[in-house]
C-alpha cells in the first residue's frame, strides 16, 4: 500500500515556479552556519533582501489577505512554499520575524483598521521585523503574572520593566508585548497588548549568554536577549484590542505559537541525517547494524508523525475548522518528540553526535546542535507541563467549562 501524498498537476507547476524562482532571488553569496547564533551582519542583511523579494511576490506571508501584501494562498501552496524553502537550507521566513508569525495574525483579529493599514503591509513585505517580548524573569508559562508596566500620560503610555529570551541578533525595528495597564486591577483583566518602536529612547538590548536560544529552523535566533524598558514613552495608538484587554487579545498569539503558525518545512536536519546514515564515515556504515536500521526508521517515523500534526493543524487554523486542543497538542508533541529524537540520534551516531569537530561531527556539528536545542526547547512557548494543562481545560477536565480557543481570523 503506498502512503504517500504526490502533489497534483496544479500543485506540481506551482513547486517548480517556486524552485526556479528561489534559485534566480536567493542572494548570491548567501551561507547556511549550522548554528543561527553564527549569522553575521551580512549574511543577516541577506536574509532581509531575499525576504523582501518574497515580499513583493507575495509569499513571505503567503496566507495573509492580499489587501495587506499577503497571498491569500490556500494551504497546499503554503506548505509548498516552506518545504521548497527547507530543501534549499531556509525557513519562512528566512529570518526570526515573530511579527509576522504571531504578531500579524493577532493584529488582523484585533486590530483597528488603521492598526492592519499600518502595521501589515509592511510586515508582510519585509520591510521591518519584530520580535515578540513576553517572558520576565518571574513569569514566562505563567503570563499573566508578568510585572513591566505600561501606565498612560497623556497621549502616551510610560513603560518600564524587563523582557528576558527575547528574538535574535542583529536587531529588530519593531516589537510586540503584553504589560500591566492597571496595576491594582484583576489577574487576566489588567494587561494590555502594544506593538513598540524599537529606536525609542529607553530601550537597552542586552544580549544573554545560554547554552542554546533555538535555531529556529535556521532563521538565525540562535541568540536572545533581554531588554530593559526605562520610562519608555509609546504612542497611545499602538495599543491593540482596547485597555486592560490583552488577555483576550494573547489568546490568539498564543494560538498561533501553540500551532497556529505552524512549521511546515521543518525536518531538514533529520533529512541530513537519513542521507548521512547511507554513506560510509571513517571506514563504517551506520546501517550495517540492524538495530540501527531499525531506529532510524523510529526516528522517521516520529519526525513525520510530529510534521503531520504541523500541517493538521495549520489547515484547520487556516479553514476556520473547529479547534480544541490541537495546539497544544502539537506543541507537546514536538517538544517531546524532539528530544526523543535526539536521544534516538545519539543511539545511532554514538559520542560523534556530541561533538561539533569539524573533522568528526556528524554534518559539522548540527546533531550536536539539535540535541541542545532538543532540551531548551521544552521550555519556550510554555512548558509541556503547561500544554498539559491547557489540553486539560478545553476538553473540560477540572472546569464546568471548557476553555476556548484563541480566535484566528
Amino acid at each position: 500500500m503506498d502512503f504517500a501524498i504526490e502533489d497534483s498537476a496544479e500543485q506540481s507547476t506551482f513547486r517548480e515556479e517556486v524552485r526556479v524562482w528561489l534559485k534566480e532571488n536567493i542572494p548570491e553569496g548567501t551561507e547556511f552556519p549550522v548554528d543561527p547564533g553564527d549569522l553575521t551582519l551580512e549574511q543577516y542583511e541577506h536574509r532581509r533582501e531575499l525576504g523582501r523579494r518574497l515580499g513583493d511576490q507575495s509569499w513571505l506571508y503567503p496566507n495573509m489577505p492580499t489587501k495587506y501584501g499577503g497571498g491569500d494562498l490556500p494551504v497546499e501552496k503554503v506548505v509548498i512554499l516552506h518545504e521548497e524553502m527547507g530543501r534549499a537550507g531556509l525557513s519562512l521566513p528566512p529570518y526570526y520575524d515573530a511579527g509576522g508569525r504571531m504578531a500579524a495574525p493577532t493584529i488582523l483579529v484585533w486590530g483597528s483598521e488603521e492598526h492592519k493599514d499600518r502595521f501589515l503591509p509592511e510586515i508582510c513585505k519585509g520591510r521591518v521585523r519584530s520580535w515578540q517580548l513576553l517572558t520576565e524573569p518571574g513569569a514566562g508559562s505563567d503570563l499573566a503574572g508578568i510585572k513591566m508596566t505600561a501606565i498612560r500620560d497623556g497621549k502616551d503610555y510610560v513603560l518600564n520593566g524587563q523582557k528576558i529570551f527575547v528574538g535574535s541578533s542583529h536587531g529588530a525595528e519593531q516589537s510586540w508585548t503584553v504589560v500591566v495597564t492597571d496595576p491594582e486591577g484583576k489577574r487576566h483583566h489588567n494587561l494590555s497588548w502594544f506593538m513598540i518602536p524599537m529606536d525609542l529612547p529607553g530601550i537597552t538590548v542586552v544580549p544573554m549568554n545560554l547554552l542554546t536560544a533555538g535555531g529556529e529552523g535556521g532563521s538565525g535566533c540562535g541568540v536572545k536577549n533581554t531588554i530593559f524598558f526605562d520610562d519608555v514613552r509609546v504612542p497611545a495608538e499602538n495599543l491593540v484590542g482596547g485597555e486592560n484587554n490583552g488577555w483576550k487579545v494573547a489568546t490568539t498569539h498564543l494560538e498561533m505559537e501553540h500551532g497556529g503558525a505552524g512549521r511546515l518545512g521543518e525536518r531538514g536536519v533529520i533529512k541530513e541525517f537519513i542521507d548521512y546514515c547511507q554513506d560510509e564515515h571513517h571506514g563504517h556504515n551506520l546501517l550495517e547494524s540492524a538495530e540501527a536500521r531499525e531506529t532510524l526508521v523510529d526516528l522517521y517515523i516520529e519526525s513525520e508523525v510530529t510534521r503531520l500534526f504541523a500541517i493538521r493543524n495549520y489547515w484547520m487554523a487556516h479553514n476556520n475548522h473547529p479547534r480544541s486542543y490541537e495546539g497544544s497538542q502539537y506543541s507537546l508533541r514536538r517538544k517531546l518528540s524532539g528530544l526523543d529524537i535526539a536521544e534516538k540520534i545519539l543511539e545511532i551516531a554514538g559520542p560523534y553526535a556530541l561533538t561539533n569537530d569539524e573533522q568528526y561531527g556528524p554534518l559539522k556539528g548540527a546533531l550536536e546542535l539539535y540535541g541542545r536545542e532538543a532540551i531548551t526547547a521544552l521550555h519556550p512557548g510554555a512548558t509541556t507541563d503547561i500544554q498539559r494543562v491547557i489540553m486539560s481545560r478545553r476538553i473540560g477536565i477540572g472546569r464546568q467549562d471548557r476553555e476556548k480557543v484563541g480566535a484566528l481570523r
